[in-house]
């Protein structure tokens, strides 16, 4: 059967497109590319198979089979009114991992390393330099999310000799990269031994406000929290308070409960806290850009040839 494919997505290079066109051309598909969501509208109504983002592509597609998410958090589609029966979704959870765990390194080192307050120091042009600093080398981390993003941190934080590197997950399932990993009940045996808390969860039910104050308390007073999976896991106001009253060494937060974060938010100014604008995975790096277009390209063959597609998301574990 004729499928209708519509594309969504900036800055895709020729040679996946070409790919793309070929596949298409060779099932009888047709095939369209956009790089603005408002040059959809007039071919959603006949769309089968839609790569992009945005629940409204869904819910204006009334013949849509499959929606390809070039996004790996897919929370936005678990509203009212947006999945139906028979739609399958798939995310983009493998694209990413790269990029975002790169960001976990550096911010990481930027924290233990004392950036925030040298930053300030210099903007005050005064020269001092003796601020003690601590290493990746014989931390204790622990990562909450093993998939993608947690397995690429852990391949590349290995390497600084962590003293231990223990991955936490629904089931407890092992993970590559990690000294061992545990249910998720157990997070708060881990986290009096915890220097570096990296969380890299999606937004589920389970996962809102998973750091909350109750929490936050149970952490070293030294330790560091870097968040670059979904806002909503960390309740904002504790970590904050947490902060400024000096029960936190600091954080980094790439991801937050309302984004933009807006200018009046209390999180600016807050003590040794790192604000990046959700920019830890976004497809500004080439190679995001080439796996995210080989992932969906790797699937419509799939989808060509009747068989089963990767990345589909679990509607009850919404991931």
């Amino acid at each position: 059967m004729k499928e209708n494919v519509l594309v969504l997505f900036n800055n895709l290079n020729n040679e996946t497109r070409e790919k793309i066109e070929k596949l298409c051309s060779e099932n009888d598909y047709s095939v369209r590319f956009f790089t603005k969501k408002e040059d959809m509208k007039p071919y959603l109504g006949e769309a089968t198979i839609i790569h992009g983002a945005g629940p409204d592509l869904i819910v204006n597609s009334p013949k849509l089979k499959w929606f390809s998410s070039s996004t790996a958090g897919v929370n936005v589609y678990f509203k009212p009114g947006v999945l139906r029966d028979g739609l399958v979704l798939t995310n983009s959870a493998g694209a990413y991992g790269l990029s975002i765990s790169e960001h976990m390194i550096m911010v990481a080192l930027m924290l233990l390393r004392r950036m925030p307050e040298y930053n300030t120091i210099v903007s005050e042009r005064k020269w001092v330099n003796s601020l003690p600093q601590r290493s990746i080398y014989g931390s204790r981390i622990t990562v909450i999310g093993t998939g993608d993003i947690g397995s690429n941190f852990a391949k590349r934080a290995r390497v600084f000799g962590t003293a231990s590197l223990i991955g936490v997950n629904r089931s407890g399932r092992a993970a590559e990269g990690f000294d061992r990993c545990v249910k998720i009940e157990e997070i708060d045996s881990l986290l009096p031994e915890t220097d570096l808390l990296f969380m890299a969860v999606p937004e589920t039910p389970e996962t809102i406000h998973l750091l909350d104050a109750r929490r936050i308390a149970l952490l070293p007073d030294t330790s560091f929290v870097i968040n670059v999976g979904r806002g909503s896991a960390i309740d904002e106001a504790a970590i904050k308070e947490a902060l400024d009253n000096g029960r936190l060494a600091g954080a980094a937060l790439d991801v937050f409960e309302k984004e933009p974060l807006p200018e009046d938010s209390p999180l600016y100014g807050t003590k040794n806290l790192i604000i990046t604008p959700h920019c830890s995975g976004q497809t500004t790096l080439e190679y995001t850009r080439y796996r995210n277009m080989e992932m969906f390209y790797e699937n419509l063959c799939h989808y060509a040839k009747g068989e089963t597609l990767e990345h589909i998301v679990d509607q009850d574990r919404q991931y």
